[in-house]
């Protein structure tokens, strides 16, 4: 008995502890914002489409692409209501950015994987069935060379948990703003932000765990992604491994009908009626 009562002890503890944490995310979020907004509006001239699919209560998961180290700001500009988003856990190996950043909402990921990985998607989970905002950026991390890439299941797996839509976010001009290893933003430019149609996981919530599924949601992201940004996509990871949630990615991706098709998009047997969202989003040509 008396290990029992120690173990629920240290579990409870733990909960605790994670509670406590979860309130630390964002706690300067309305100082910061406050502050950031006029200053992003009076710097950038920033176009926002698309805010009718971002929902007025209720949780939600945002999904934009990702070119330019300044798109964690213009997303959290541009929302009518805080979000919290994945961050690298080296910012917190930063005195500059250790305390900053989490106190503005970013919950801190260790991109290896395992069990730090896998606290922070439950993190990620609590925050939305409170019904809060969270942003995830699929590719994993920043596409450096300005293509859009195959999307980490991870934002699909947490869908489907919580049972709340993924928001499509196309980001454009934030690499004209800020390219690579420019080590400042140039002012006065323009950059939009566009929110897609919201995609609902509740048709697949009894298939949470099936690779194939979690494949097909994320790859219906980044299809409507590439439709908001008009971005070349390639199928291959902007980072050198299959990181960020733990998601385990599967060889074949099924079509929006259910037939199972090679990865590179090409259907094994009869033609099937439509094509695979790894064929629709494969490079276009001619």
């Amino acid at each position: 008995m008396r290990g029992e009562s120690a173990r629920l002890r240290l579990v409870e503890t733990d909960v605790t502890a994670e509670a406590a944490a979860d309130r630390e995310y964002g706690k300067l979020y309305p100082v910061a914002k406050a502050v950031l907004t006029p200053i992003f509006k009076g710097l950038w001239r920033i176009n926002v489409e698309g805010l009718e699919h971002v929902p007025a209560e209720g949780g939600a998961i945002f999904c934009p692409n990702h070119t330019s180290v300044i798109d964690s700001f213009f997303l959290p500009v541009t929302l009518p209501r805080q979000i919290k988003f994945v961050g690298k856990a080296e910012y917190m190996d930063s005195w500059k950015t250790r305390h900053l950043f989490p106190a503005m909402g970013m919950i801190p990921i260790d991109r290896s994987g395992g069990s730090a990985a896998e606290r922070a998607l439950n993190t990620a989970a609590r925050v939305l069935e409170d019904g809060g905002f969270f942003g995830i950026y699929p590719e994993g991390t920043r596409a450096r060379d300005g293509r859009l890439h195959r999307g980490h299941t991870g934002p699909a797996r947490l869908a489907v948990r919580t049972g709340v839509p993924i928001i499509p976010v196309g980001i454009i001009g934030t690499r004209e703003i800020q390219p690579p290893d420019a080590r400042l933003p140039k002012p006065f430019k323009r950059a939009t932000v566009r929110f897609g149609r919201p995609i609902d996981p509740a048709r697949y919530a009894d298939r949470g765990d099936d690779r194939l599924v979690l494949r097909q949601i994320i790859d219906e992201v980044m299809y409507e992604i590439r439709e908001l940004t008009g971005q070349e996509y390639v199928d291959e990871y902007a980072t050198k491994k299959a990181e960020s949630f733990p998601s385990a990615e599967p060889t074949q991706v099924i079509d929006l009908e259910g037939q199972r098709a090679q990865g590179n998009g090409q259907h094994r047997g009869p033609e099937a009626p439509r094509r695979s969202s790894a064929d629709v989003l494969a490079p276009r040509t001619g």
